[in-house]
């Protein structure tokens, strides 16, 4: 009994071998992992410091919910001081998109005769309005005679397209060079204000001051904000780069439409020591001027030979723009098109 016992046990023993070996020889080895591919690298430079310009919101919410990454992108982003250098650094190949209000755009296509190219019109209308204290009783622009209007830097051609368009005397209106601080509106030495209307707005309502503003575009002048910029030599280069780009951006953007609370949640990741209530007045009033009929028919960020000629010819009747532009090369929707897969 005990030698067939054993026999039994190593028959057993033997087959568990044998059939251990039968499954090792016909297991198959794993693949090896195929490597993840490295993220193209760019840079975005906003046009100013961190905040909640829309174009800007776009690319943060774009990064932070990894949309770029998606597109295969890793974008770094940057912010100019406002001193011009995001421009130059786009010339200089060390940034391959930027922001530009539009009739800068123009003005710097004239002279010093950059190549500037923009592949999506954010702003459908201008950034800027004029104001005056709602307790002056000032009511329309023929109030502006007999007063003080103030302009940043440079009388700005909306600013004389609006006193055309009301009738205003403009021998009877004192032009004043104020700058940027909004607080010289209420200390009367100015009585009407040129603000951005996205911003400056929130901060004299939050001295407790009532409004009452004036927007180019409520009287025919024709107007557009920010714009995606890039230049003529990047789109030859490597247009399928600033289409994943776009694609990505204008998610973002359309994110941001849909949860501004989580957007501007965003942008204080990069502008921690803003004000919530201050990025969620400039986000909305960003998106409002997003919108235009342009925009109803075609989407987000479209533009048109129309809108770049009128705007054009504004700069021109008013001495704004130096030298002639080509307005077929100032933009494109071809990346857009792209990047919408039409």
């Amino acid at each position: 009994m005990r030698f067939f016992s054993n026999s039994i046990g190593a028959q057993l023993r033997a087959g568990i071998v044998l059939v251990l070996i039968l499954i090792a020889g016909c297991t198959t080895p794993a693949p090896p992992a195929t490597p993840t591919p490295a993220l193209r690298h760019m840079v975005f430079m906003a046009g100013y410091k961190p905040q909640a310009n829309l174009p800007f919101v776009g690319v943060y919410v774009a990064k932070e919910k990894g949309y770029f990454a998606a597109e295969g992108l890793d974008v770094e982003i940057q912010h100019s001081t406002g001193r011009g250098e995001h421009l130059q650094l786009l010339m200089a190949g060390g940034v391959q998109v930027t922001t530009q209000d539009a009739a800068v755009l123009l003005q710097r296509r004239a002279d010093p005769g950059l190549p500037l190219v923009s592949i999506a019109l954010i702003g459908q209308r201008g950034q800027q309005a004029f104001a005056a204290l709602k307790s002056s009783g000032m009511q329309t622009p023929k109030d502006w005679e007999g007063k003080k209007v103030g302009y940043k830097g440079t009388p700005p051609p909306d600013l004389f397209a609006i006193m055309e368009a009301a009738g205003v005397d403009r021998n009877r209106v004192e032009l004043v060079n104020v700058g940027f601080d909004p607080r010289v509106l209420v200390q009367g030495l100015v009585d009407v204000y040129p603000l951005f209307k996205s911003n400056e707005p929130y901060l004299l309502q939050q001295m407790g001051y009532e409004l009452v503003m004036w927007d180019a575009a409520d009287y025919g002048v024709p107007t557009l904000g920010l714009t995606y910029v890039t230049s003529e030599e990047q789109i030859q280069r490597d247009p399928g780069l600033l289409v994943r780009f776009l694609r990505a951006a204008l998610k973002g953007i359309e994110d941001a439409r849909a949860n501004p609370e989580e957007a501007v949640d965003i942008v204080l990741r990069y502008a921690p020591q803003a004000d919530r209530g201050h990025m969620r007045f400039m986000l909305e009033t960003e998106l409002k001027d997003a919108e235009s009929e342009v925009t109803r028919a075609h989407g987000l960020g479209w533009q048109t030979r129309e809108q770049w000629e009128a705007l054009y010819e504004v700069l021109r009747r008013y001495n704004a723009i130096p030298k002639p532009v080509e307005i077929e090369r100032v933009f494109t929707n071809e990346l857009l098109q792209k990047a919408r897969g039409r």
